[in-house]
């Protein structure tokens, strides 16, 4: 089994090593979880190690993104140079001076099979390794009942593109869902981003829901959002309302 691995610290532990190659992970979780850092730190770990990527901008500005990428020490300009790294511009629609800069525009955000053709071009442009959608849950916010065909039709294509790939899904505070009816079978891997309150403070926590092709840890473990992006403990566990150190 090719694994792909995050980079993330202490987050491949909890993987066995990585994510399986091809898999389509939905990143699922409620507002100041983390999601997008998640995705961002996935995909410039990526261009570290030589594996160009493609990050798929719906709910952000793409100057915006390069913004954020570089606050946490991940410029990303650099790999778009190289023609190794791009931004697909599915927010704009084209619109605005910046916009009409940037090389893979969907001029009608809510055409799923527009943002295909665009997503499949940088891909091959590229030759991407990894890729981020953030977030999908855009897709499909104001017609639900299309949520798991329409992931189901992003796994296809990023799966027989040989990427593995991370769709970030939004769900509301309290909801325990995934972010849209049946998208959890229609993933390869789940993985939840939680934000709790829990005894008068807020604790950041993450759980791997499942992930086809590999053990995983069956725990809830702590996560803090550093200067440097995440970094998840794999040797303490979310429980009771309290963080526990193992021994």
């Amino acid at each position: 089994m090719r694994r792909v691995k995050t980079g993330i610290p202490g987050m491949d532990e909890l993987l066995n090593g990585g994510i399986p190659e091809r898999n389509v992970v939905l990143l699922s979780g409620g507002p100041g979880t983390g999601k997008t850092i998640f995705g961002m730190q996935y995909l410039y770990n990526g261009l570290k190690s030589g594996e160009p990527g493609v990050y798929v901008a719906l709910e952000e500005h793409p100057v915006q993104v390069r913004v954020n990428m570089s606050a946490f020490g991940w410029d990303p300009r650099p790999f778009e140079e190289e023609g190794r790294f791009a931004i697909v511009d599915a927010y704009t629609g084209g619109i605005g001076g910046a916009a009409k800069r940037e090389k893979y525009v969907v001029t009608d955000p809510e055409d799923v099979h527009s943002l295909i053709d665009q997503m499949k071009a940088a891909i091959s442009d590229v030759g991407a390794v990894r890729v981020v959608v953030d977030s999908v849950t855009a897709l499909y916010l104001t017609k639900p009942v299309v949520a798991r065909k329409t992931v189901l039709l992003l796994k296809k294509v990023l799966s027989g593109t040989g990427t593995t790939s991370i769709l970030i899904s939004q769900v509301g505070v309290t909801e325990r869902g995934f972010g849209g009816p049946g998208v959890e079978h229609a993933a390869d891997g789940i993985i939840r981003l939680d934000l709790d309150e829990w005894d008068g403070e807020l604790v950041r926590s993450l759980i791997i829901w499942k992930m086809r092709g590999t053990a995983h840890s069956m725990r809830r473990h702590p996560f803090e959002i550093t200067d440097n992006g995440i970094v998840v403990h794999p040797d303490r566990v979310v429980k009771r309302r309290s963080i526990i150190l193992e021994e």
